[in-house]
């Protein structure tokens, strides 16, 4: 019997006494945890993964799964071992500004700009940034990521000043209104801390947060130190069936947000001292007043659902409210979560590809069996819901993208937009964005403008403007959405451009097939061939070019511009000036009544194709060196 099939046929036992499902049965805790998480190493194909379970002040389950190193057959160790815990990191960031918050060193509500001493936030909008803005993820600043996030250079490290002086993401909404998840945010914090405090980032982490918790075995410093080097756990992909180890990531001036490595163990500690209001064993690392203010919904796109409290995430599972944070680096995948009214707090990180799905399986697993959610019967919809469903249908996109770099095509390739439509039973059919898997899934309304999932957890809500149209739909408390314009669709762009391709192709058909005729055409209509030919080409020629730079260099884009892809795109110019001299020629064309009406007609059809490429170009920032 495999581990996958072990589990599944566990999970479906009939209601289990009441006593071996409560934590402090620590012996059924433990075959329940070892179950799952060798059925996931097993279905998953993850080569490490470990486990931490505290309540109050007591480790309930600490377990590592796998190996740390392939090669050498090192174990997981939850007491030594060190993942990469990504974005879960910043919560020590978070922790670090208010231990400076309470010292009366930082205000919440003041202007950053006071804090930084070698460059400032430009004052795009009337409101200043504050720190509760950066704490809840609302400061207003697009997403960036290209060229300057993260890499695998461990020699030429960026500081956190230098990389954030040089990187300023264009504030795009003022500050307060939307959430909109952002690392460059979570850095500026990390460098407010190191600036006022006089302390490099990292060493303030250890001293003020490790040293009183007795954590040892964790570090925000890049690259590794050396008595930590042989406790780091490999990072694995898998590449033609096989496990390949990775180099180590490095995020540099984005240390901050997500930079650190720790074990389960050390992890369990400032779970801990959280859970008790700042306090684990003999060391404090908050006051309870303000680790009670930390936990506190600081921001909320809407009051009936989850929000953002100073730093930490809100979720709603089983009717427990959760708070934590999720971390996702290139082969990590972990999240720490904390059950205030239960002194809960679960650590669990995965390593290789497989990480996600595990971890969002081990998170509903775990709850389902120790926190059950309550049944309760979905009310009925209102009378007129039919009528007004419509309202809520179209096409959404979080708002945690680029609008003026290159980094924006990004958005249109890689994330779908959360489409929602009505099914005839009228309930909303959501798909998409939605959730990691991509999976629909159907909603009924529960409330105004507020939508349950049908045999589901999650709960979504909408938003209207003054005029009553409803403009955006709220899921994820750290980023909002809105309608994407019907000019930046993919549904609009593909067929487009699809179109387009073929209207180029029949360009070099049309020559090949009946080139012959070529010599038999006067001068200018030579011209106008050959201009055809030169623009069809040199877009497939471009395409070709980009798309081998981008192939090539892949991830490694994250970190720096190569001059590979600074030349590449002098293309779409060239491009653009051939599209225009197109243009020139055929508005000549129609003048002269040169050709046949239907050459004349298809060479029409080829200059409107080379137009909306233009317009492709122009549309995501491809024109030119668009770079943050």
């Amino acid at each position: 019997m495999t581990a996958a099939l072990a589990l599944r046929l566990l999970l479906q036992l009939p209601g289990l006494p009441a006593a071996s499902s409560r934590l402090e049965d620590t012996v059924a805790l433990g075959a329940f945890l070892d179950g799952v998480m060798s059925a996931h190493l097993e279905q998953f194909h993850i080569p490490s993964a470990v486990i931490t379970v505290v309540q109050g002040t007591r480790v309930l389950y600490a377990k590592g799964f796998g190996h740390a190193n392939l090669a050498q057959g090192t174990r997981v160790d939850p007491a030594t071992s060190l993942f990469h815990i990504g974005s879960t990191g910043k919560l020590f960031t978070w922790t670090a500004v208010m231990q400076l918050v309470e010292r009366g060193r930082l205000d919440l509500d003041a202007d950053v700009n006071i804090y930084l001493k070698t460059f400032k936030i430009p004052n795009t909008f009337p409101t200043p940034i504050t720190l509760r803005h950066l704490m809840t993820h609302t400061a207003g600043f697009q997403e960036g990521i290209v060229g300057y996030f993260i890499g695998n250079d461990s020699v030429h490290i960026r500081s956190i000043e230098e990389t954030l002086r040089h990187h300023i993401p264009r504030r795009v909404r003022p500050p307060g209104e939307f959430a909109s998840y952002s690392n460059y945010g979570a850095s500026l914090a990390g460098l407010i801390v190191e600036q006022v405090s006089g302390e490099p980032f990292a060493e303030y982490i250890k001293h003020h947060i490790y040293d009183p918790l007795g954590i040892r075995y964790a570090t925000f410093r890049e690259p590794l130190p050396a008595s930590l080097k042989p406790h780091a756990v490999i990072g694995y992909a898998r590449e033609e069936g096989l496990l390949v180890p990775q180099p180590f990531e490095i995020d540099g001036g984005f240390v901050p947000s997500g930079g650190t490595v720790m074990s389960a163990m050390d992890m369990g500690r400032f779970m801990m001292a959280h859970l008790q209001d700042g306090q684990y064993g003999g060391g404090r690392i908050l006051e309870a007043t303000t680790a009670q203010l930390m936990h506190r919904r600081a921001f909320s796109h809407d009051s009936r659902l989850p929000g953002m409290c100073l730093g930490f995430i809100e979720q709603e599972i089983n009717g427990h409210r959760v708070i934590g944070h999720d971390g996702d680096s290139e082969y990590f995948h972990v999240e720490m979560l904390l059950i205030p009214d239960q002194q809960v707090g679960l650590f669990v990180g995965y390593g290789g590809d497989g990480g996600k799905p595990a971890r969002e399986g081990l998170k509903r697993t775990f709850f389902n069996r120790y926190f059950p959610a309550a049944s309760a019967p979905l009310p009925a919809p209102p009378a007129d819901f039919a009528n007004t469903a419509e309202r809520y249908a179209g096409k959404y996109r979080f708002i945690r993208m680029n609008y003026t770099d290159i980094d924006k095509v990004i958005f249109l390739a890689a994330l779908p937009p959360i489409t929602v439509s009505v099914l005839p039973n009228h309930h909303l059919l959501v798909s998409g964005g939605l959730r990691p898997d991509w999976t629909p899934a159907q909603f009924t309304p529960v409330g105004k403008h507020l939508f349950q999932e049908i045999g589901g957890p999650t709960q979504l809500a909408f938003r209207e403007d003054d005029a009553g149209r409803i403009t955006r739909l709220f899921v994820d408390p750290t980023v909002g959405t809105e309608r994407v314009p019907w000019y930046e669709q993919s549904s609009f762009w593909y067929p487009l451009l699809s179109f387009a391709t073929v209207i180029f192709l029949t360009v070099w058909i049309g020559y090949f097939y009946r080139r012959s005729e070529f010599r038999t055409l006067d001068a200018r209509e030579r011209w106008g061939l050959r201009l055809s030919l030169a623009t069809t080409g040199w877009l497939f020629a471009t395409v070709v070019v980009i798309g081998l730079v981008v192939g090539v260099y892949q991830m490694s884009l994250l970190e720096r511009i190569p001059f590979a892809l600074r030349a590449a795109l002098v293309m779409p110019l060239v491009f653009v000036g051939l599209s225009a001299a197109l243009t020139a020629e055929m508005v000549g064309m129609w003048r002269r009544r040169q050709w046949t009406l239907g050459r004349r007609l298809h060479f029409t059809l080829v200059t409107l194709s080379a137009a909306a490429f233009c317009w492709f170009f122009y549309q995501w920032n491809i024109l030119g060196w668009r770079f943050g």
